[in-house]
């Protein structure tokens, strides 16, 4: 009998992944496929997943946030016994912020400032067993603040335990501190339970945004606060459009590949009078040295990717909280893309090339726009 061949299956290539633009083998501005296409059930999976993800990063951090603060007054306790016994000077204190910092250079919370708030830390806590049962549960700024503005052990260990139970953020606590919210616990006018985030809330995001932290156990740096400038992000995103002057608004936290590694763009624009994108990063810190080199990258990519044939040059506009002008003219020396550097809510400068002033904002638009919602944010969140 004649043998069967076997039926051919067909091999079916995976789906190419969408890119915005022209793709290279390691760089690629990567788009995300519409929520359409998208298989029955995916909602749910994606709400189970970031239920977990969240309470895994709820108990990790406040898990690191503990072991922070018992090693910070585990530090301050062998200073002040040092000092005590010895008689040292704060000379001795400066010299040991700058040995271990030479040790530890990923950390920021070695300054001969945040030594001596360790030793007053264990000044006013001898007992290690309160300060694992209660100031562990709250972040350093948080105990600073009791530091700083309260004076009996009791007061201090009253609002620890409820800024714990609450979720008080460092602001909510010290609101409640001025406010002296022990002198009215109990009575008829608290309104702890209608006004309050639910416990670990505040706290929580507080937590994750804390440099001591991050620095502490060697992650990333956090102090973009990316809850605050994602706001302005948005805020300079409707601004600049609402301008009418030639902005067409392409993404927001575009993400690019480059060499197996992720990066993403605050917000990137094409302007219709210049013939070209505008990449808009927006920090809210200082200008740093390699705000300028990020910039370079993301203005090469896209004019590898993106940009057409009849466009010109992609252009950046990074907008900082402060800035060294020299630091700033040292960092764009030798870089020959259009890049300018604005301070917003203070002095704004900015250093783009002049033939683009008559196209984009000017710099006390910018400033104007950005100071006065930072104002209004600032006086929303007080009233809370």
């Amino acid at each position: 009998m004649p043998t069967r061949k076997p039926k051919s299956r067909a091999i079916t290539a995976p789906p190419a992944r969408l890119t915005r633009g022209r793709a290279r083998e390691d760089a690629q501005f990567t788009a995300v496929a519409p929520a359409g296409d998208m298989p029955e059930g995916y909602g749910s999976l994606l709400s189970e997943i970031k239920s977990r993800l969240t309470q895994a990063r709820l108990r990790t951090v406040l898990a690191a946030n503990a072991a922070m603060v018992v090693a910070y007054w585990d530090v301050g306790c062998s200073i002040l016994a040092r000092q005590q016994a010895e008689g040292w000077g704060a000379k001795v204190i400066d010299r040991l912020s700058a040995d271990l910092r030479r040790a530890f250079p990923d950390m920021s919370g070695l300054s001969p400032r945040n030594l001596k708030y360790m030793r007053a830390f264990a000044a006013a806590w001898p007992d290690g067993a309160i300060v694992q049962e209660a100031l562990a549960q709250i972040g350093w700024y948080q105990n600073i603040a009791l530091l700083d503005k309260l004076k009996t052990p009791q007061e201090r260990l009253w609002y620890a335990q409820n800024a714990a139970q609450h979720g008080w953020s460092h602001a909510i606590l010290t609101l409640q501190i001025e406010s002296q919210a022990h002198q009215r616990s109990g009575k008829a006018q608290n309104n702890f339970s209608l006004t309050l985030p639910p416990a670990d809330s505040d706290l929580a995001a507080q937590i994750f945004k804390d440099p001591y932290l991050f620095d502490f156990i060697g992650t990333g740096d956090p102090r973009r606060e990316r809850e605050v400038e994602q706001a302005l992000v948005d805020h300079i995103q409707r601004f600049l459009l609402e301008l009418g002057a030639g902005f067409a608004f392409v993404g927001k936290q575009v993400h690019l590949e480059v060499g197996g590694q992720d990066f993403y763009l605050d917000l990137l624009f094409y302007h219709l009078r210049l013939r070209r994108y505008v990449v808009v990063e927006l920090k809210n810190r200082e200008f740093q040295p390699g705000d300028a080199g990020q910039m370079n990258l993301y203005l090469s990519a896209a004019d590898d990717l993106l940009r057409h044939a009849d466009d010109q040059p992609t252009i950046g506009l990074l907008l900082c909280k402060g800035r060294n002008k020299l630091v700033v003219e040292y960092a764009l020396r030798g870089i020959e893309k259009p890049i300018g550097v604005a301070q917003w809510a203070t002095q704004l400068v900015e250093n783009l090339p002049a033939e683009f002033e008559s196209s984009l904002p000017t710099v006390a638009q910018i400033e104007a726009e950005l100071a006065s919602h930072v104002k209004s944010t600032a006086k929303t969140r007080s009233k809370k």
